[in-house]
């Protein structure tokens, strides 16, 4: 019975996986349907904490969007690359992270990419080096975000566990860890293939005409000054974020849940989303955004199909693992307690499934906080569910590929040889060890 219950888990997440958006929610749904009705598994309570906390997030966001902000960002991203052309291998992962540290989600990196491309193409650059570090970046920040769904996920359940745990303990091994890790990366793709000059696809699709040559770059027209404004406020509720997490006496004190009488300060779900929520409030209003224009753009979207998912799957994944944890804890604990870097790997293998780190960290987490698996090291190996490059089929990916025009940055012919692997792998064991040294160091 256990092994059919494993299958309509695995089974619910690769088919989730390849449907794609919120197909892997729903399929999660499906799954969890067929644990309870079929095999009478006892549902766990659904992660509405981590849910809210990600549609107050992301609304803030796609409000900054349509303000005119991530464009502004994107403008700011484009004259720093132009004037260091002959560093973008270094600088375009530097972009992509820091966008996607204050937006808290990776699918900004679709608005630089192509400015990567072609910068990195007027300055003879192989388009391949800083595409695919670039896109490495973007996923190895959202585990170094504090706003980051993943980051929030991971923060609320160690802090239940233990509640000493704040953000800035999250952020003060995966900040610095991260960063190491992607300068590694591009640094593993400095010189990697041939120069772009004697790239024999690059020459073959400019004889055929595929590629005009370079073009003078052209001035773009100005942007309103809400643009700035909604930057500003969405930059200072995430720092807001940052101090009432690792500050607790910033936050107000409120009746314990479990105990009326004692006063604890206010917890971070709520916090998170009051603060965002009044941020995406304050640009409606100051920077006059249309309410409608919100759900328009490509953040709301996006951000809306990871809620989902994290609904069905995470949902899905708790309710096997709390029905099976005694056993779980039995066939792995001994390993895991003398090696926990094991765990790292689980965290891996299962990202590459789920297609989220959020997914990922509400399905696994939980099992290696039963296990006993201390805090720091938990989250040292957080930023191993950035695995999800492993199958060149995520959208950035897809995205980076098909933004050079030169060619460079592909898929091989056996499929796990394409342009994403080694950046990824180098920068995810680089971090990881790097959050490691950093637990020890710093706990």
């Amino acid at each position: 019975m256990v092994l059919l219950q494993v299958v309509v888990v695995l089974g619910a997440i690769l088919i989730g996986a390849r449907l794609g958006g919120v197909g892997l929610g729903v399929m999660g749904g499906l799954g969890l349907a067929l644990l309870t009705f079929v095999f009478g598994l006892n549902p766990t309570s659904p992660p509405i904490d981590v849910m809210l906390m990600i549609v107050a997030v992301i609304t803030a966001a796609a409000t900054m969007q349509a303000a005119g902000g991530m464009e502004w960002l994107v403008r700011m991203a484009e004259m720093l690359l132009r004037k260091n052309p002959s560093r973008i291998t270094f600088m375009a992962p530097l972009v992509t992270y820091l966008f996607t540290l204050f937006a808290g989600t990776g699918h900004t990196a679709y608005s630089v990419l192509p400015v990567i491309a072609e910068v990195s193409r007027e300055a003879g650059i192989r388009p391949e080096r800083p595409m695919s570090i670039a896109v490495i970046a973007s996923q190895q920040a959202i585990t170094a975000s504090p706003i980051s769904a993943a980051t929030v996920a991971l923060l609320g359940l160690l802090a239940a566990q233990n509640p000493e745990i704040s953000l800035f303990d999250i952020l003060k091994v995966c900040v610095p860890a991260t960063l190491v890790g992607v300068m590694a990366g591009a640094l593993a793709v400095f010189r990697k293939g041939r120069e772009l000059n004697d790239d024999p696809t690059y020459k073959e699709r400019l004889d055929r005409g595929e590629i005009e040559p370079v073009a003078p770059h052209t001035q773009k027209p100005a942007l309103p000054a809400s643009a700035r404004t909604s930057v500003r406020i969405f930059l200072a509720a995430a720092l807001a974020i940052v101090l009432v997490g690792s500050v607790p006496a910033l936050r107000p004190l409120v009746p314990d849940l479990k105990d009326p009488t004692a006063l604890v300060p206010l917890g971070m779900p709520y916090s998170i989303e009051m603060i965002m929520l009044s941020a995406s409030a304050l640009m409606l209003l100051l920077c006059r955004v249309k309410a409608e224009d919100v759900v328009k753009g490509s953040v709301f979207p996006a951000g809306m199909a990871a809620v989902i998912a994290i609904f069905g799957i995470a949902w899905m994944g708790d309710t096997f693992i709390a029905a099976h944890i005694d056993s779980l804890k039995g066939a792995v604990e001994g390993l895991v307690r003398t090696q926990p870097w094991v765990f790292a790997i689980a965290l891996f293998v299962m990202s590459i499934l789920l297609y989220s780190q959020a997914a990922t960290i509400r399905a696994l987490a939980p099992l290696g906080i039963a296990l006993g698996i201390p805090a720091p090291f938990m989250i040292a190996m957080f930023p191993a569910v950035n695995g999800y490059f492993f199958i060149p089929n995520y959208p950035t990916v897809v995205a980076a590929i098909n933004f050079d025009r030169t060619g460079t940055t592909g898929i091989g012919r056996y499929l796990l040889n394409h342009s994403f692997m080694l950046p990824g792998l180098v920068a995810t064991v680089v971090t990881i060890s790097t959050g490691f040294l950093l637990a020890t160091l710093l706990f």
